[in-house]
């Protein structure tokens, strides 16, 4: 049990799940529940991933960019016109994105799109900027951009290829991502050290590249009011990515990276357990009280909260 949901003094739920924390050295320094079974990362794999899309030749002309190519944004207008430059520097277009359309997920560009009765479309969906800078790194190695999400795609290969190198053991599975792109199942002590090598590679390098563009551009990898981006802001040197049904990963240089998975694949549990894998790796509580402990409302005020359980916490 990773985390519990409290009302009015009542254990109302809870979420069991798996975390573990790896030093610099990818050493296992403390793990709750099974860490080596496989899980679909999701977009928690994307900064990694976008390491692979580098060494194919992909070349972003800003940082802005390449945060957005590991990220998962939330279909706000700068966000939208980063891809489409994106995509324009690579001569191509919204049209050739193998993503499928979608609506913003920032509620108020989202209710201003329903508004105008304005459709989805793929430029909105929260991986263009991947499906973008997998297009782009198809055109700078020479590579067919059609059937770029094939997993027999060269690009998907080294995809592949890279998640397994990073993590240190090969992938388990590959299924279809909710975006249409290959996902690749890796275990969490995988995954957090393949995030952690991101922190710890030499300056100029793939990794490095990747997670200082995500640090310094936080807004690129996520959006307004959300929880990477935010916590990125307040915490020096994080690096922080979740991905969908509960999994979360964050890094921190010279002192390591935690790694979870919720089974029950919800949200509402993540950043209260993510917080209590960084205090294990030296964060301040203060830096992170806005993400410890989520309020549970009753009425017009706060009768509970959602915080990480006492598996995590001793």
């Amino acid at each position: 049990m990773l985390v519990e949901v409290e009302r009015s003094g009542f254990l109302e739920s809870v979420h069991r799940g798996s975390l573990v924390v790896v030093g610099p050295d990818g050493g296992v320094l403390s793990a709750v529940g099974d860490v080596e079974r496989p899980v679909l990362p999701r977009s928690a794999n994307k900064p990694v991933q976008a390491t692979a899309l580098l060494a194919a030749g992909w070349t972003p002309r800003s940082g802005e960019e390449l945060a957005i190519g590991a990220g998962s944004h939330s279909g706000e207008d700068g966000h939208r016109e980063l891809v489409a430059g994106v995509l324009a520097a690579a001569g191509l277009s919204p049209d050739d994105l193998g993503c499928p359309p979608a609506l913003p997920s920032h509620e108020a560009t989202r209710a201003a799109w329903l508004t105008a009765g304005r459709a989805p479309e793929r430029l909105a969906m929260n991986c263009s900027g991947k499906h973008a800078a997998m297009l782009s790194a198809c055109v700078a190695a020479g590579w067919p951009t059609e059937g770029y999400l094939e997993p027999e795609h060269p690009l998907q290969q080294a995809i592949e290829a890279r998640l397994g190198e990073a993590a240190g053991t090969p992938v388990a599975a590959v299924v279809v991502d909710g975006c249409g792109a290959p996902q690749h199942g890796l275990p969490l002590t995988g995954l957090a050290r393949g995030v952690s090598s991101l922190v710890e590679a030499a300056a100029g390098a793939p990794g490095r590249a990747v997670a200082d563009a995500m640090r310094a551009h936080p807004w690129f990898v996520a959006g307004t009011g959300r929880e990477d981006t935010d916590l990125m802001r307040a915490v020096d040197g994080l690096l922080v990515k979740g991905g969908a049904d509960g999994v979360h990963v964050a890094a921190l240089p010279g002192r390591g990276a935690v790694a979870l998975k919720l089974d029950d694949g919800g949200d509402r549990g993540r950043t209260p357990a993510l917080c209590a894998g960084l205090l294990r790796l030296g964060v301040p509580a203060e830096q992170l009280a806005a993400w410890s402990l989520t309020p549970v409302p009753g009425g017009d005020g706060v009768v509970g909260e959602v915080r990480a359980a006492a598996a995590l916490l001793s």
